[in-house]
């Protein structure tokens, strides 16, 4: 039951950086690697106001660090024209040595003791126990999310963005402001990536600098597996699919590592074979389908 309770939680929290991951890869159609950055930094921003003594400032602060972020991407993308993967290398590789000095050159920090938002939901909820109150934080921090996002893509600005990810040269031709618009996507992808290692951070109650390393990988594994979950391709069911392959990435490694199959330092072996098993399912079935069709014919 605890490794059910485990896989929940954090495969919750999880589910925003897969909405993240999302955004970018799916509505917005940009390979964005700016990812690993944005959670670092979200992580260590949430920790250092946490230790302050403002949990809930610091994953505020954490949204908007990662959304500046995110806006400086969309800067060196659009503005100086740099290859969209390029700019995510430059501004990741740059956040290393931001996220260093907001840390004050310290590699990690501890917020063990501190105040969090995880300590305030166990003394409103004392009636329960920690790992379910756990569930129901990261829970909520999903839906929210998940909410936010949906509503957001059906206005007018969302709208902009999905048409650019569309067709960015028939947006152009509308006299929308295709740059614009994409450095907002960008913004707002990696601001829940940041908000989810913002949440991370107090929940395992430590911060270390080079966390964000593997976290594109397992936001697309997430991506990937919920799109094979659920076939539908809506916004809304893409929102929802990437939660559910969040939840579901992580219940398959706490498989693997907490039966001991695969070593624990194995996640992000796993993570891989995992994004290259989901993206060989087109290639797979066609395949098959040839393979069929041959051998109705020699039949």
């Amino acid at each position: 039951m605890s490794l059910v309770l485990g896989a929940l939680q954090i495969g919750f929290i999880l589910g925003m950086l897969a909405i993240g991951i999302y955004i970018s890869f799916r509505i917005l159609n940009v390979p964005d690697l700016t990812a690993e950055g944005s959670y670092a930094l979200g992580l260590v921003t949430s920790a250092v106001m946490t230790v302050a003594g403002h949990p809930y400032l610091g994953l505020v602060a954490a949204t908007l660090a990662g959304m500046a972020a995110g806006c400086v991407t969309g800067f060196l993308s659009t503005k100086l024209k740099i290859a969209p993967i390029l700019a995510g290398i430059i501004t990741m590789s740059s956040l290393y040595t931001i996220n260093l000095m907001i840390m004050g050159g310290n590699p990690n920090i501890s917020v063990f003791d501190c105040d969090t938002v995880f300590r305030a939901a166990y003394k409103l909820l004392p009636m329960l126990k920690k790992e379910v109150v756990k569930v129901i934080v990261g829970a909520v921090f999903a839906i929210f999310c998940s909410g936010v996002v949906i509503w957001f893509f059906r206005t007018g600005i969302g709208l902009s963005i999905r048409a650019v990810g569309d067709n960015e040269d028939m947006v152009r031709a509308s006299s929308i402001n295709a740059d614009f618009a994409k450095t907002i996507g960008l913004a707002i992808a990696n601001g829940l990536i940041a908000l989810c290692g913002g949440v991370y951070a107090q929940y395992i109650g430590n911060a270390d600098v080079s966390a964000g390393a593997g976290m594109l990988i397992i936001g697309l594994a997430s991506v990937i597996i919920g799109e094979v979950i659920i076939v539908k391709r809506s916004l809304v069911w893409g929102i929802i699919s990437a939660v559910l392959g969040s939840i579901i990435y992580r219940g398959i490694i706490t498989v693997v590592t907490g039966f001991h199959f695969l070593p624990s330092y194995s996640t992000k072996l796993v993570s891989a074979i995992i994004v290259a098993l989901a993206l060989a399912v087109p290639a797979i079935k066609e395949r098959i389908s040839i393979m069929k069709k041959g051998g109705a014919k020699n039949a």
